[in-house]
């Protein structure tokens, strides 16, 4: 399952799969008890692929996060997120050495732990179908921008003629 089908919803514990899109909201299955319930446009839905880390270089998407997660558990469960602060904190920064621990406060940890046991528990840790998808999506973007063999040029290309004409 792609972490874009995968929500978060403002007020609302735990994560939701996305089962159907309506006029005024979606229909979500909760991936704890498996109910489905209808999610408002008024409510902040927000997809685990949208959400980031703030860092001290650049922001880190949650995907990466949990990737690293993943890997130094072996996809087994993490620490338990209701551990003392401390251990949150230094736990999260062997994960990610880099977060801004300004930014970043222990509820943001504990809510990105709560994710990952909850996607570990449901098997959803599988991120390399993801990867594919998106390297075949951009091997098709690239032969699409270079398909000059019928003497036509990309829009780059033009681009940068009429920049070498006009100087």
């Amino acid at each position: 399952m792609k972490l874009k089908e995968i929500l978060t919803i403002s007020g609302k514990p735990g994560l939701y799969k996305l089962v159907k899109q309506t006029g005024n909201g979606v229909i979500v299955e909760s991936l704890e008890d498996k109910k489905r319930f209808p999610a408002f446009a008024h409510q902040k839905i927000s997809s685990l692929e949208e959400i980031s880390i703030f860092t001290d270089t650049e922001d880190m998407p949650l995907k990466d996060v949990l990737k690293k997660m993943a890997e130094k558990h072996e996809r087994g469960p993490s620490i338990n997120p209701k551990s003392s602060s401390e251990e949150l904190k230094s736990y999260f920064a062997e994960i990610v050495p880099e977060y801004d621990e300004e930014r970043v406060y222990v509820s943001h940890i504990k809510k990105i732990i709560q994710w990952y046991n909850i996607l570990q528990k449901n098997d959803l840790l599988d991120f390399e179908e993801e990867e594919e998808e998106t390297s075949g999506e951009e091997q098709s973007g690239s032969s699409q921008a270079h398909e000059d063999e019928t003497g036509q040029q990309d829009e780059g290309q033009s681009d940068q003629s009429t920049k070498e004409e006009n100087s």
